[in-house]
């Protein structure tokens, strides 16, 4: 641990880097992503030339109507689609929505308009057709160029033969354990959860092993090896280019059964593991030497969005990875409560939840996706010209970021909140949105806000200042998830591996699609068959508190351009597969970057957030209703889980006054 000097040295050397670093990139948003975007004079300016054209859409009025819309094909940079962030980043830059422009009526008038048309957002239609009747005329605007917020879908033809993958939101997860408001939504979408027992094929894989791959630039060679927790740690580590004693130190902590929590009772044990990074539960209690630290560092990614130095060890006993690839030592000797069993992770679409995603379109819009059934969705093709329709009561217009709500006939004040008994009795709201340059207002008697909910205080001015700050702190945790399509997966078969974990590499995860068949949809299942493959980033900086390194890694995830992106992708996997015949020139037949600047819910962490109240809570006191503006989305209730995003769209209807 070193003596008090040494540590006061570190700390104030943390410190320098902290500051150094967060004054380059900015703590906003995106802030570097608009640098270019805001040389406008003053926030009330106008946008120049290239400022309009960053903005533009395609097609000026409405790109969802050109025959070859259809953006599950399109590969390169996805996920936060160029244009889809531009002008929420104008307006986190401190520049106001009349920025855009004088907002063209529409004369659309709505009974409900939701802003965000993820799962939560397509939930909360769903449900106020339930409350209030199927007549009801509903609007939702969504920012990305397809539906399902975080659950879009990616799709690849190789060889002629289709093959599809999540681009987000990946599964169902734990099912049973979900609230009979969930419950519900799944039984109206027909999604039968039984049904994964055999869609997903748990043996095709069943005598693969997971590998490690260590890289050159963490470790000072290439080296790649196959069977992680099969082989004994001796024998595997052996031909790693770890030290000795690093070595030594990681069979340690895997094999040995030591209380290294000894004198402490079990609750003690808790509270502490609670307040401990798992990382300094290794180096303080475990004494793992720094040098073996680094080989532990990314395990947490996948499943926290962060490295091991801000999450807590208890989390880590807690956290046990769906995948079998990133098992967390150190816990076998402290006789901690048994963890009780959980589901299997097989409730997963072919494209994961976008299969929910476009089932709630199926029931909102008809007429936009043919079929009746869990089976027929992954093949069946969304028409996103019928989305929206001037004759259909639900509406879904994408490509429109909301840039601007309030009640009408509120009159803001600069001196004070306004009360919420001044608006209680309002009549309707007015929604404007930025779409293909232009700007558009429309009204309605409710509004759903099922967006990102730290963009609520930019686009809904007039909530209280508490209200406001509140959904500021709800910093979400970015990351990278990329496909690429392979013309076989030959060379996994040959090195007897299915996954690898690469402890610091670029992509820390490389894993071969999920193995589901679901109706007419078969998955590959011989090597020699065309696969997707899923390499996970998760851009962090160690040594920041959470939230900090949150907003440095959404710095660095979009000012990566898609060569850069592309480049690891071939050299990764060109020297991890070293050993084998591929050929990356070859072999990917397409490359999809998922980028989620704004990824993970905020999830609250006892490493760096305080102890609220269950009233004090920001995502509680974010949710509080406004007049005739609730707030949905997982964000509210502080989990990034899609059961939560459902419940919080129920809630945020239930809120709404009868209009």
């Amino acid at each position: 641990m070193g003596n008090d000097k040494s540590n006061r040295t570190t700390k104030k050397a943390h410190a320098m880097t902290r500051r150094n670093w967060l004054r380059r990139v900015g703590l906003g948003a995106g802030s570097a992503v608009v640098s270019g975007l805001t040389s406008c004079n003053g926030p009330r300016g106008k946008l120049n030339d290239r400022e309009q054209s960053r903005l533009r859409t395609t097609h000026d009025v409405a790109p969802e109507r050109a025959p070859d819309y259809y953006p599950p094909a399109k590969t390169g940079l996805r996920g936060d689609n160029p244009g889809s962030f531009d002008a929420a980043h104008l307006l986190r830059k401190g520049s106001s929505w009349e920025i855009f422009g004088s907002a063209a009526d529409t004369s659309e008038h709505y009974d409900l308009v939701v802003v965000g048309g993820g799962i939560s957002g397509l939930s909360a239609a769903h449900f106020y057709r339930k409350r209030f009747g199927s007549g009801v005329k509903i609007l939702v605007l969504e920012s990305h160029d397809d539906i399902g917020g975080h659950a879009t879908r990616n799709e690849f033809t190789v060889s002629g033969r289709l093959l599809v993958s999540y681009g987000g939101s990946q599964s169902i997860a734990g099912p049973s354990s979900f609230s009979n408001v969930s419950q519900s939504l799944m039984q109206d979408l027909v999604i039968d959860a039984s049904v994964f027992e055999q869609a997903f094929d748990r043996t095709l894989y069943a005598k693969l092993d997971t590998g490690v791959f260590f890289d050159r630039e963490t470790y000072g060679k290439d080296q790649l090896l196959t069977g992680l927790y099969r082989k004994p740690w001796k024998q595997l580590l052996a031909k790693s280019p770890l030290s000795a004693v690093v070595r030594r130190d990681i069979e340690r902590v895997y094999t040995e059964k030591v209380d290294y929590l000894a004198g402490r009772s079990q609750i003690e044990k808790i509270e502490l593991l609670k307040k401990t990074s798992y990382r300094d539960f290794l180096s303080r209690y475990c004494n793992v030497v720094e040098a073996a630290l680094v080989y532990f560092q990314s395990f947490s990614h996948d499943l926290f969005g962060i490295g091991i130095d801000g999450v807590s060890a208890w989390s880590c006993y807690h956290g046990v990875d769906d995948f079998g690839a990133f098992l967390y030592p150190g816990f076998d000797g402290l006789g901690l409560p048994p963890l009780a069993p959980s589901e299997p992770y097989i409730h997963h679409f072919p494209d994961g939840n976008a299969s929910v995603a476009r089932l709630l379109v199926r029931a909102l819009v008809p007429a936009a996706l043919p079929g009746n059934s869990m089976h027929d969705v992954v093949l069946a093709k969304l028409d996103y010209s019928r989305l929206d329709q001037a004759e259909s009561p639900v509406r879904i217009r994408l490509n429109s970021t909301v840039v601007h709500t309030r009640h009408q006939g509120l009159e803001m004040t600069t001196d004070r909140d306004v009360e919420r008994g001044d608006v209680a009795q309002l009549g309707r709201v007015e929604v404007v949105y930025s779409r293909g340059g232009a700007t558009y207002r429309v009204t309605a008697q409710h509004c759903v806000l099922a967006c990102y909910n730290s963009m609520i205080p930019y686009i809904c001015p007039e909530l209280p200042r508490a209200q406001r700050k509140a959904l500021s702190y709800l910093v979400r945790m970015p990351f990278v998830y990329a496909h690429v399509a392979l013309r076989n997966w030959k060379p996994f078969a040959d090195l007897g591996i299915h996954q690898v974990t690469a402890p610091n590499s670029y992509f820390s995860y490389v894993a071969l699609d999920f193995p589901v068949s679901l109706g007419a949809y078969q998955c590959p299942k011989q090597p020699d068959e065309p696969a997707v493959l899923f390499l996970l980033r998760v851009p962090c900086r160690p040594g920041l508190t959470r939230r900090d390194q949150n907003r440095v890694g959404r710095w660095e995830l979009l000012n990566t351009d898609l060569s850069t992106y592309e480049h690891h992708v071939r050299d990764q996997l060109t020297r991890m597969l070293s050993a084998t015949n591929f050929d990356a020139s070859r072999d990917i037949m397409g490359v999809t970057i998922n980028r989620w600047a704004h990824g993970y819910a905020f999830v609250p962490n006892r490493l760096f957030d305080p102890q609220w109240s269950d009233d004090d809570k920001p995502w509680v006191v974010g949710r509080q209703p406004w007049g005739r503006f609730t707030i949905a989305n997982s964000d509210a209730g502080a989990s990034a889980y899609m059961d939560v995003a459902i419940d919080e769209a129920w809630r945020a209807v239930q809120e709404l006054n009868e209009a």
